[in-house]
């Protein structure tokens, strides 16, 4: 039985054993679990790289412990004290505080403010939404900052960092559905036959990226634009490698969170660097974003670089993801 019909909650559960945060599958009592204005019974949530932080108890993500991570979460709501949802509405969340702040959706029902939570688009299941979740939106927040920055699929070539990654998986799909010309950059070649089937026009390894002498200000031009996921050097790198009112937007640091270099790009170029924050986007901007993904945005072939996992075999996806073994989406089953 499901966690809304049950007085039992099954989920991932972060507490301190012996000291140290540890995760496992528990069965919680249902009272728990507090009540904001919207209880929604989970279908599915998805693995990204915060919620392993969340696992480790990582302070910079998790407020305190106990906790469930889990930033994504779509299902039917059970519960509601906000005029704008009703029982049986399927919905998701993204963003926000869930899964840091507030218990996330690696759990059979999640309570939310109602202010979190948009009505799931007709045209996506709720195993759809997330399969693009935070991931996808993400994408598609950088997708959007190089179409107003003038960056049209016949400027040139798109560079993707992190190719092989949530967002940079979905950053290739959504671009190659656009028409643009996509170059994936990954350290995990042997990926490479999957990255086109999902849209790279070409596979760059990331070390070739890097080839070029660090302390030259300027780079020869080559890229239109870049969605960049990593940042660190390959970020200062293509920055200096943009063509004339070219865009690199930007939303990951996991290669280094400072930039090395001089201004040169953006004053003798006209480039420009555009930040993507998918957690605490404006309600009109995520709704408008959630409505190109679920229509000429949304992406294709969900098969190809995903994969769908039960709570019980989640956390050992947790232990490859901070290994840097996973490829790809993974979408979490909370009733498998």
């Amino acid at each position: 039985m499901t966690g809304s019909h049950n007085s039992s909650v099954r989920c991932v559960y972060v507490d301190n054993q012996a000291g140290t945060p540890q995760a496992s599958v528990q069965q919680l009592p249902r009272e728990r679990f507090s009540l904001d204005q919207v209880t929604i019974e989970v279908d599915f949530s998805s693995l990204n790289f915060k919620d392993t932080l969340a696992c480790q108890g990582h302070r910079g993500i998790v407020k305190s412990l106990p906790h469930i991570p889990g930033i994504d979460l779509a299902g039917t709501v059970i519960d509601s004290k906000s005029s704008e949802f009703r029982k049986g509405d399927q919905v998701l969340v993204t963003g926000y505080d869930l899964g840091q702040g507030c218990w996330g959706g690696w759990s059979e029902i999640a309570s939310v403010p109602a202010d979190w939570v948009v009505k799931l688009p007709q045209s996506l299941s709720t195993f759809e939404a997330m399969f693009i979740g935070t991931a996808g939106f993400t994408a598609a927040q950088c997708l959007v900052a190089l179409q107003r920055n003038g960056v049209v699929p016949a400027s040139g070539s798109i560079a993707v960092t992190g190719a092989t990654g949530g967002v940079g998986s979905l950053s290739i799909r959504l671009l190659a559905q656009a028409g643009y010309e996509v170059v994936a950059v990954t350290g995990k070649l042997d990926q490479a036959d999957s990255l086109r089937q999902i849209g790279a026009n070409r596979v760059m390894d990331r070390q070739q990226l890097l080839s070029a002498d660090p302390s030259r200000p300027m780079l020869t031009a080559q890229w239109a634009g870049a969605i960049d996921t990593v940042g660190g050097d390959v970020l200062t790198t293509l920055l200096k490698s943009m063509q004339y009112g070219g865009c690199v937007a930007a939303c990951g640091l996991v290669a280094g969170h400072q930039l090395e270099m001089t201004l040169y790009p953006f004053l003798l170029r006209g480039v420009s660097l555009c930040g993507a924050a998918s957690a605490d986007c404006p309600k009109p901007q995520r709704l408008a974003i959630w409505e190109k993904l679920a229509g000429p945005w949304k992406p294709q072939h969900t098969d190809v670089l995903s994969c769908e996992v039960g709570l019980e075999s989640l956390l050992q996806r947790v232990e490859k993801m901070k290994l840097g073994q996973v490829a790809g989406r993974v979408v979490v089953n909370v009733k498998k």
